[in-house]
């Protein structure tokens, strides 16, 4: 894996965290993104190192769900099966699979298959193996439609 991919691995992973934070807390979207600046993207925090990220892909990803959540909803809820919502996901579920639909509908220079492969990896950090699956099914369909 190169010095990019790397990064931008770690943009995505602390993207999903922000996210959670933000829904987690209602923390608006410019404070959410100074704190990840200065204090966790590449940081030490409790004797625990976070890998560098991109800082401007980690910005677009987080900046662009909360300007487009209720068309990403929609798409993930679209693919749901009969009677789940996304209410019923667990929040760090939802962030994932937001995170990477909004990947798959807006960022159109990252293929395919590795928005699908780098999201079922965040889902690894939080997940077993059966919901890593879903994180992959999910959003396979997903871009089925936003990627036609």
């Amino acid at each position: 894996m190169n010095d990019r991919s790397k990064t931008r691995s770690a943009a995505r992973l602390a993207a999903v965290q922000a996210l959670y934070q933000m829904e987690m807390e209602g923390t608006a979207l410019h404070l959410l993104l100074h704190e990840f600046h200065q204090h966790r993207l590449g940081a030490t925090i409790e004797n625990v190192t976070y890998a560098p990220a991109e800082q401007a892909f980690f910005d677009d990803v987080v900046g662009g769900v909360d300007g487009r959540r209720a068309e990403i909803d929609a798409l993930i809820v679209g693919r749901l099966a009969s009677g789940w919502s996304l209410e019923r996901l667990d929040k760090p579920m939802r962030q994932i699979l937001r995170a990477g639909t909004y990947e798959l509908l807006a960022r159109k220079d990252v293929p395919t298959g590795t928005v699908i492969s780098e999201y079922v990896d965040v889902a690894h950090a939080f997940y077993e193996r059966r919901e890593a699956g879903f994180v992959n099914g999910l959003l396979d369909a997903i871009a089925k439609e936003a990627r036609r």
